[in-house]
């Protein structure tokens, strides 16, 4: 579903890379879906890698540094913003989270990439034009159902959870800043709606350099 025309594709314009590699941006509000769907598309798409992004975060029981997130220090997140090391930071539930400009322009040189990155982070990237992005955003059902889910995944304390269930309704003021609008009501068909869109603009770039 289009930001501003409901299910129909949006029409990105596509940059070269110098190559015919995408970069998928998934967003959504926090317990929606994203994480889980972006480890489903590397899995099953050896192409795709996922932008580590880097932390203040402290890691959750079952995170591994290196591989959900980089984990690092203030004083060393504050170096690297200082340093010009990112294409964009935010301050997320009194985290920072950046995504390093070094691993995205190594990674797509060879790769796909899936952003998996809030509004904030979305809004900087889209400065950089010749990243071409391909946004899309998620959205749960409605907001019950959101905080069905927050309590279920059990990976947050309950100040946690009602703090991340609070920033749904600025979350949500976001979404036109995306290509596409996907209500994940179902994993599997939100996963079909997700695949399809990557192998279309995928056809489109194959396509461009034939």
């Amino acid at each position: 579903m289009r930001a501003n025309q409901v299910l129909s594709f949006a029409a990105v314009e596509l940059m070269s890379h110098g190559s015919s590699n995408i970069m998928v941006v998934l967003s959504s509000p926090s317990g929606a879906g994203k994480t889980t769907l972006t480890k489903k598309i590397q899995q099953k798409y050896s192409s795709f890698k996922i932008s580590v992004s880097h932390t203040t975060r402290k890691p959750r029981s079952n995170e591994v540094d290196g591989v959900d997130y980089n984990f690092i220090s203030e004083e060393k997140f504050q170096e690297l913003i200082n340093n010009g090391a990112f294409y964009e930071y935010a301050t997320i539930f009194g985290n920072f989270y950046g995504t390093s400009k070094k691993t995205v322009n190594e990674l797509i040189k060879k790769n796909d990439i899936i952003f998996d990155i809030d509004w904030q982070g979305t809004k900087q990237l889209s400065k950089f034009k010749e990243l071409n992005l391909i946004k899309i955003y998620l959205l749960p059902p409605n907001k019950n159902e959101l905080k069905e889910r927050l309590v279920k995944r059990n990976q947050d304390t309950p100040q946690e959870v009602q703090k991340r269930f609070k920033a749904f309704d600025e979350d949500v003021k976001h979404w036109a800043d995306y290509d596409y609008i996907i209500i994940n009501k179902d994993l599997e068909n939100c996963y079909k709606q997700i695949e399809k869109i990557i192998q279309t603009h995928k056809n489109k770039q194959l396509i461009s350099f034939k």
